[in-house]
């Protein structure tokens, strides 16, 4: 007791799994996602998909450069780093430099978040940090769709064993697509970053466009998405054009 109060209780913000034995494990590092996306104007895209890759390189950012498929004279640019700061000290300035301050931002698809554990991983190197990299930077894999979500408030609500049912069935979904080589996802977590007040950022990869479309339906049927899903979107689609990984 403190001044007559009980203490605070502990806040611990470490990433959490379980090894092999079943043990708890714990890291405390993460990787940050930022998608910007863009209009042209009148210009051509192609010298500004050269910039963006020239200011990468010279930042030292590790990044994609997406063309907008819903857009013509669309692009995005996707950064991410473990150092957020990095979003204002290397992307701001990189997109304010040279023809690229002449790219009319679309706040409305700006998406952000965080790399999370669900508590079950063994490897929270490999899944925290360099499972995302390879996912976003893979060259066999060019399509991409982005998008936030906001789930329902009494999904929180829910106790524990039903909550994780409801989990992994959806997770199951995302597993078999991705053991098929169709889509493979990258989960982000955006509480309080997000300027919407969504909770999570998804984005999609893969070889071909129709498989990306088609989880996204599949998901739609799973209990998760059919009850306790506030919003989605909006959604981003996009081929990369660029990678770069300093």
């Amino acid at each position: 007791m403190t001044n007559g109060r009980p203490p605070a209780p502990a806040v611990d913000v470490r990433e959490r799994g379980h090894d092999a034995a079943g043990q708890p494990i714990q890291l405390d590092r993460r990787v940050f996602f930022q998608l910007l996306a863009f209009s042209t104007g009148s210009g051509k895209s192609g010298p500004a998909v050269e910039a963006l890759g020239a200011g990468l390189a010279r930042h030292g950012m590790a990044g994609v450069v997406y063309e907008d498929v819903n857009h013509p004279r669309g692009l995005a640019l996707l950064t991410f780093s473990e150092e957020p700061l990095d979003f204002v000290t290397k992307t701001r300035v990189l997109v304010g430099e040279g023809v690229l301050a002449e790219l009319e931002p679309r706040p409305e698809l700006t998406m952000i978040g965080r790399t999370y554990s669900s508590g079950y991983e063994q490897d929270l190197e490999y899944w925290l940090l360099r499972r995302p990299r390879e996912t976003v930077l893979n060259a066999a894999w060019p399509w991409a769709i982005w998008y936030p979500l906001r789930r329902k408030g009494p999904f929180e609500r829910l106790e524990p064993p039903e909550k994780g049912s409801i989990m992994r069935e959806h997770g199951m979904v995302g597993r078999s697509y991705g053991e098929a080589d169709l889509a493979h996802d990258v989960r982000l977590a955006c509480h309080g970053l997000d300027t919407n007040d969504n909770d999570f950022v998804i984005g999609l990869m893969g070889k071909t466009l129709h498989p990306l479309s088609h989880v996204v339906q599949a998901m739609r049927q799973t209990r998760q998405t059919a009850e306790f899903m506030e919003q989605m979107g909006p959604f981003f689609l996009g081929r990369a054009v660029l990678r770069h990984a300093p």
